[in-house]
């Protein structure tokens, strides 16, 4: 009986662990077709046979030099990581003490207050792109990192976030700070916000990677080359009539690097950060 129910476990596991790895790989063959159409000329990248997968005439490591040299990726890089640093700082700023405010303390039209955050949530980000446009451009800010950052400064989403983090945090803490003479802005500071770090660290992770996928308000408020970020260069590489597509597809590889650098550096916290906040990416 024993010896049967261990050999079901085992097949259970196996199965389980099958199927992770089936789909773990259809997930990788993107990638892997990305990088082996960055090393073929044009020609066998538009190929409609199905069955050239590597490439026939040797591998084209040129692409990548072309790509690096015609869109100077040095200067991508620095935009594309100020904007992503500088909307973290602010979204995280913001949004803990935003948080703190809606989660903890007690005004007049809080509850008004709020429903404005979460009505901001609900409306597609489309809508705000006018307004903000002509905010950044009255303060004569385009194509600056400004520009860039100006939209992700505060987060409704983050807001919210932090809400409910504060929202789970035990009373007596606070009431114990009172006693022994703090204020508000030290129950803040000292005891509060290093208790919902976790919380911070999962807006910082999304913020960072909706930052770095958001293509439509760089290309809209950054039109020089030398302000605009590496997701914006990407689209306008894409040609009216012809396209050369190992050059987008080396350029895409060179783009994704940051961020696949970041990830192996802060894996953990990545992984603490979804986990904690039970979203996806």
């Amino acid at each position: 009986m024993l010896e049967s129910y261990t050999m079901k476990t085992r097949l259970t596991k196996f199965v389980i662990h099958l199927i992770l790895i089936i789909f773990s790989l259809i997930m990788i063959i993107p990638f892997v077709w990305m990088i082996l159409t960055a090393l073929k000329t044009n020609q066998e990248a538009i190929s409609v046979s199905p069955f050239i997968f590597l490439p026939q005439n040797g591998w084209h490591w040129e692409n990548f030099v072309t790509v690096w040299k015609n869109y100077n990726f040095l200067i991508l890089y620095w935009n594309t990581l100020l904007m992503i640093f500088f909307r973290v700082v602010c979204a995280c700023l913001t949004a803990t003490m935003a948080g703190y405010a809606f989660g903890r303390l007690r005004f007049r039209g809080k509850n008004v207050l709020f429903a404005l955050v979460l009505i901001q949530m609900m409306v597609p980000s489309q809508i705000f792109i006018i307004p903000q446009y002509l905010m950044v451009s009255k303060m004569g800010m385009l194509n600056t990192t400004f520009g860039l950052v100006f939209p992700g400064m505060v987060t409704a989403f983050g807001t919210y976030l932090l809400k409910t983090g504060y929202e789970g945090l035990p009373r007596d803490l606070e009431e114990a700070a009172g006693i022994d003479g703090c204020n508000i802005g030290q129950k803040f500071l000292k005891i509060m916000m290093p208790l919902t770090r976790s919380a911070m660290v999962s807006l910082g992770i999304f913020t960072a990677v909706f930052a770095f996928k958001d293509l439509m308000w760089p290309m809209i408020v950054s039109s020089k080359a030398e302000t605009t970020t590496l997701s914006a260069a990407l689209a306008k590489m894409q040609g009216q009539f012809s396209s050369d597509y190992p050059a987008m597809m080396a350029a895409a590889v060179l783009a994704i690097m940051p961020m696949v650098i970041i990830y192996i550096i802060f894996q953990k916290q990545f992984v603490e950060g979804i986990a904690t906040s039970g979203g996806k990416l």
